[in-house]
């Protein structure tokens, strides 16, 4: 026969168990991990060990000022994809040996003005996919580590001149898919380190003659699926180490490009653009040789003889009176 419970036993198996606490830290743990959906308040009790943690695709939406104490070797600081309006000034305090900040998709407008001050190691910063309108220039006053920094696909209407200035260690500048129709002559004043610039998918009709002057090490350059209608005479010709130059789906009907350096050659994408496929254009493509990446979408859209024709075919071709 089977046994009877006694009564106590029995009602505490009957009695529905109080809701679980999603991801609930284990002590002496180094990483922790969270994407737990519901989880809606940032977790508690963390041991001081914690050196990287990951609280991403969740219901987060708002953090205490204290959320990071008692954290003093974190490294990491992950917290993309959740819902974050705001953050409290010292959030970030705690944490002086913070070197990764990956805030992607948030609902972020704006920072507190001192949001950055005693994070110093910072390397790399992540703001991409939020609703910032306007950049501080307090953010990056002391950051003298950063390497690399995220901008992308937020609502940036203009880049203070020099807001970068003291970020002389950043090598990664991602400005791409915000509202810039203009860049002032100063925006990349300070960058001497800086390799890799991505400026795809804004509103820029054209460039300031200087605006490459201050960022020699250039190898990397985005400008693709902008309105550029013209460039300047010789901007590119700071530009001695670009290795990577994206022209692509602009109105360009005249080419600029960098010297031709030793080295391999310039790997160069200029397709959708409204070619005008006369002797400038095509003795520069001889003499500088680039590598084209789309050469069946780089087109001729003038003279009438060659409309239509691929841009390197006629510059290759003997008869086109050059």
């Amino acid at each position: 026969p089977g046994r009877i419970l006694p009564p106590l036993l029995l009602l505490l198996v009957l009695l529905p168990l109080g809701p679980a606490v999603p991801c609930s830290p284990q002590p002496n743990i180094t990483h922790f991990i969270c994407t737990e959906p519901t989880l809606s308040t940032f977790p508690a009790g963390l041991p001081p060990t914690t050196l990287a943690i990951s609280v991403e695709f969740t219901a987060l939406a708002a953090l205490l000022p204290t959320a990071l104490a008692g954290l003093p070797q974190l490294q990491e600081l992950h917290l993309s994809s959740n819902r974050l309006a705001t953050l409290p000034e010292a959030l970030l305090r705690p944490v002086p040996t913070l070197q990764v900040l990956d805030l992607t998709d948030n609902l972020l407008a704006d920072l507190p003005a001192d949001i950055f001050t005693g994070i110093s190691h910072l390397q790399h910063l992540v703001l991409q996919g939020n609703r910032l309108q306007a950049l501080q220039p307090a953010w990056f006053q002391h950051l003298p580590q950063l390497q690399w920094l995220n901008l992308a696909a937020n609502a940036l209407a203009e880049v203070p001149p020099e807001v970068f200035c003291p970020l002389r260690s950043l090598r990664s500048l991602d400005l791409s898919r915000n509202r810039l129709a203009s860049l002032a002559a100063g925006t990349l004043t300070g960058l001497q380190a800086l390799e890799r610039l991505d400026l795809e998918g804004n509103q820029l009709g054209t460039l300031p003659p200087t605006a490459f002057t201050p960022v020699p090490a250039l190898r990397l350059l985005f400008l693709q699926d902008n309105k550029l209608h013209e460039l300047p005479t010789g901007i590119f010709v700071p530009l001695r180490h670009l290795r990577v130059l994206d022209l692509a789906r602009n109105q360009l009907q005249v080419l600029e490009l960098p010297p031709r350096s030793p080295g391999p050659a310039l790997d160069l994408d200029i397709s959708g653009n409204p070619w005008v496929c006369e002797c400038p254009l095509l003795a520069l493509l001889r003499r500088v040789a680039p590598r084209l990446t789309a050469v069946h979408n780089t087109l001729c859209a003038s003279p009438a003889p060659h409309r239509g024709q691929e841009v390197i075919a006629v510059s290759w071709a003997g008869d086109t009176g050059c």
